[in-house]
C-alpha cells in the first residue's frame, strides 16, 4: 500500500502535458480483440487500469507489448475467452471484452465487473444491445455470452446515454451483418475516439459526436494505428488545481472542442482561461468570485451526459469552490455516492453543507488544514490531492494507488507545477 504526502501552500505555476484519455484507451484494448492483425496505439497512459485491461487481453491469448506510451496488441491466437474473477473484479471496463471475445471465439465468460464505488452503475444497456444484435447471454454467478452465427444489425434505443454500453454496442456492431442505428448514444470525446479507431479498422460509422450513431458492419476488421486524444478530465483537474491555488498553469496536448462546457463552469467561479488549438493557459493573479445567476440567485453546477459538465470533474471543481468567494450549489445527478468525499473536505475546514446524496452547497473561501485521509475513488482522490495542495500544513493520502488507476505520472506532474508531493510505500 502506498501513501501520498503533500506539504500545502507552495506556489503553483508551470506547464504540464496531459496523457491520453484513459476512458478511450480501455475500450480500444477490448476492441483490438476483434482483429487478428496488429493494433498500435500511441499516447497510451501508463496507469493501473490500462495494465489490468492488458492483463485480461493477455489472458485471452493476445500478444501485448507496452513501452514508452506505445501499445502493440496482436490478437491472432485467442484461446481463452474465460476471464478470471480476480481480473473482472478490478475494473468495470472488463465487461467491454464480452462482445469482442464472443464474436472471435464464439463464447466468452466474465464475472460481474468491479471499479469505483460511486453509486449504481447499470449493465442493462450492454445486455439490451448485445441481445438485440443476436447474442445469447446467460447468467449463473458469472455471465456467458454466445455467438452462434454472425450478429445482425438493427435499430436500437438506449434508455440512458451510457458511455460503456454505447462502446459495447458500436464495437459489436462493427462486424455485424447490415446496418445498426443506435439512438440516445453517448457522445463523449472518448466514445468518438473509439469510433475513429474502429473506422481505421474498416468499420463504417457515421454520426460521430451526436446521439445517433449509424454503424455499417463489415465481415472482417483489419489492424490499425491510432493516436489517443488527450484526457480532458486530467486537464480539468489541473485547471481546478490552478483555480484553487491561484496559480498560473499551461496545459498542452488538448483538443479545444472538449472544453466549451468546462470553460462555462469555471466562468461561474470567476476563473478565465485561454483556450487554444492544442493548449489551455490559466493566467495567475486572478480575483475570482462566484458569479450569481440573474436576480442574485445562487448558481448551480450540475453534471450530465456530454456535452454537459462531466461527472468525473465534479469532485475537483468542488474543491476549487472552497477557495473562491461566494456560494455555489453542486448537483451530482449521475452517481449517488460521489458527493460523500465532501466529508473529508469538511474535516479539513471546508464550509460545505451536504443537502442529500446528490447535492452539496459550498461557500468559500475557507482555510483548509492538512490531515490524514484515504482516497475513496479515482476522481475524489485527485480532488483530495488538490485540497491538500492548497491547505495549510501537511496531508497524507493513504491508498493513493486508487488515484494511479486514472492519472499517469501524477506525482511528477504535480511537482512540475510547484507542488510538494512524495510517495512512500508500506514495508
Amino acid at each position: 500500500m502506498q501513501s501520498l504526502h503533500i506539504d500545502g501552500k507552495h506556489p503553483i505555476s508551470g506547464r504540464v502535458t496531459v496523457s491520453g484519455n484513459k476512458n478511450a484507451v480501455l475500450p480500444m484494448i477490448a476492441a483490438a480483440m476483434l482483429t487478428d492483425e496488429e493494433m498500435v496505439l500511441h499516447n497510451v497512459p501508463d496507469i493501473l487500469d490500462v495494465r489490468v485491461m492488458l492483463e485480461i487481453a493477455a489472458m485471452a491469448g493476445a500478444e501485448v507489448a507496452f513501452h514508452n506510451h506505445t501499445l502493440r496488441i496482436k490478437a491472432s491466437a485467442l484461446h481463452n475467452p474465460d476471464i478470471s474473477r480476480e481480473c473482472c473484479s478490478k475494473i468495470r471496463t472488463s465487461m467491454l471484452f464480452a462482445g469482442p471475445l464472443a464474436i472471435r471465439c464464439g463464447t466468452a465468460s466474465l464475472w460481474p465487473p468491479g471499479g469505483d464505488v460511486i453509486g449504481r452503475r447499470r449493465l442493462d444497456g450492454h445486455f439490451y444491445g448485445l441481445r438485440g444484435l443476436g447474442m445469447e447471454i446467460e447468467y449463473d454467478q458469472r455471465f456467458t455470452f454466445k455467438v452462434k452465427r454472425r450478429l445482425h444489425g438493427r435499430e436500437l434505443f438506449l434508455d440512458e446515454a451510457s458511455v460503456t454500453a454505447t462502446e459495447q454496442i458500436i464495437t459489436a456492431a462493427a462486424t455485424a451483418r447490415g446496418v445498426t442505428v443506435l439512438r440516445n448514444a453517448a457522445s463523449e470525446p472518448h466514445v468518438t475516439d473509439l469510433a475513429e479507431l474502429l473506422i481505421k479498422m474498416g468499420a463504417g460509422i457515421s454520426g460521430l459526436g451526436s446521439n445517433v450513431l449509424t454503424i455499417e458492419g463489415v465481415e472482417k476488421l483489419r489492424g490499425a494505428e491510432h493516436h489517443v486524444s488527450g484526457d480532458h478530465t486530467e486537464a480539468g483537474s489541473f485547471l481546478a488545481l490552478g483555480a484553487a491555488c491561484g496559480g498560473e498553469i499551461t496545459i498542452n496536448g488538448i483538443k479545444s472542442g472538449h472544453y466549451w462546457m468546462i470553460r462555462r463552469v469555471f466562468e461561474r467561479l470567476g476563473i478565465e482561461f485561454e483556450l487554444g488549438n492544442n493548449y489551455i493557459h490559466l493566467p495567475g493573479g486572478q480575483y475570482p468570485g462566484v458569479r450569481k445567476d440573474f436576480g442574485g440567485h445562487t448558481p448551480v453546477v450540475a453534471d450530465g451526459p456530454w456535452p454537459q459538465f462531466p461527472s468525473d470533474l465534479m469532485s475537483c471543481v468542488i474543491v476549487a469552490a472552497t477557495q473562491i468567494p461566494g456560494s455555489l450549489l453542486f448537483f451530482e445527478k449521475m452517481f449517488e455516492s460521489r458527493i460523500y468525499f465532501v466529508d473529508r473536505l469538511i474535516s479539513m475546514g471546508a464550509n460545505a453543507l451536504i443537502c442529500d446524496p446528490h447535492r452539496v452547497l459550498i461557500t468559500g473561501p475557507t482555510r483548509l488544514h492538512g490531515t490524514v485521509m484515504s482516497s475513496p475513488d479515482i476522481r475524489a482522490g485527485m480532488a483530495l490531492v488538490i485540497a491538500a495542495l492548497c491547505a495549510n500544513g501537511e496531508s497524507t493520502i493513504n491508498s493513493c494507488e486508487v488515484i494511479f488507476r486514472g492519472y499517469d505520472n501524477i506525482v511528477e506532474k504535480i511537482q512540475a507545477v510547484g507542488g510538494n508531493a512524495t510517495i512512500t510505500s508500506d514495508s
